[in-house]
């Protein structure tokens, strides 16, 4: 049976309850996709998480604004594909007036300092986390949950930034635990995910071609709590 749909006249938080393990998972959503369902789905199974918020960016800091869609448009196309119960899609970013991650995290953390809190991310943000600001200190201050993608990974897992905290790292089978591991904490998660990216979406909406077929894979995720 299909999940409710969830709200789309509120972009707030949801009230503070005490002891809630939540996984933030930021990103420009310019589109929004089956992908980022699966990494919120297989986020709420292997991490034990009670939630997964999408923090959808007024404007990502590494990507440029010229043809993106507007913020509006994102977080509605982002409410259609998130259609569960356990995911909220909030613009919150633009009422914190955070720009970066870090900043992004901090806010929320003194907004909800009874939470657990893990950042969700692919390999391919792993790879290129130097170029974040104060990604250091991001490490240090929330868990984090790397899922692996498709010609991403090795060379993500080779980078600076897993080896510079190659002895925070927590093997899988701790992945349940982790919003509970004081930072700097990670754990790689290998798991199959739809190979649909937005970039390649957005190409394909501009050439005309064909959109990323959803997998079986892909549905059961979207039916599945």
């Amino acid at each position: 049976m299909n999940a409710a749909p969830l709200p789309t006249a509120d972009c707030r938080l949801p009230s503070s309850v005490p002891g809630m393990t939540v996984g933030l998972f930021g990103g420009s959503f310019d589109p929004p996709h089956q992908g980022h369902v699966e990494v919120s789905m297989e986020a709420l199974r292997s991490l034990r998480l009670d939630r997964v918020w999408w923090l959808v960016s007024p404007q990502n800091p590494l990507k440029p604004a010229r043809g993106m869609a507007s913020l509006e448009r994102r977080v509605a196309s982002a409410r259609a594909v998130a259609d569960h119960p356990r995911i909220r899609v909030t613009d919150i970013e633009r009422t914190l007036g955070t720009r970066y991650t870090v900043d992004t995290v901090r806010a929320l953390q003194r907004r909800h300092p009874r939470y657990a809190f893990v950042w969700l991310i692919g390999a391919d943000n792993l790879a290129q986390m130097p170029a974040w600001k104060s990604w250091q200190t991001l490490f240090r201050s929330v868990a984090v949950a790397i899922f692996a993608r498709p010609s991403y990974s090795l060379r993500a897992l080779a980078g600076q930034a897993a080896g510079r905290f190659a002895r925070s790292r927590l093997p899988e089978r701790m992945a349940p635990r982790l919003a509970l591991e004081k930072p700097p904490a990670w754990v790689f998660l290998r798991i199959r995910l739809h190979a649909a990216s937005a970039t390649a979406i957005r190409a394909a909406a501009r050439g005309g071609g064909k959109k990323p077929k959803r997998t079986g894979a892909t549905r059961r995720a979207t039916r599945e709590q």
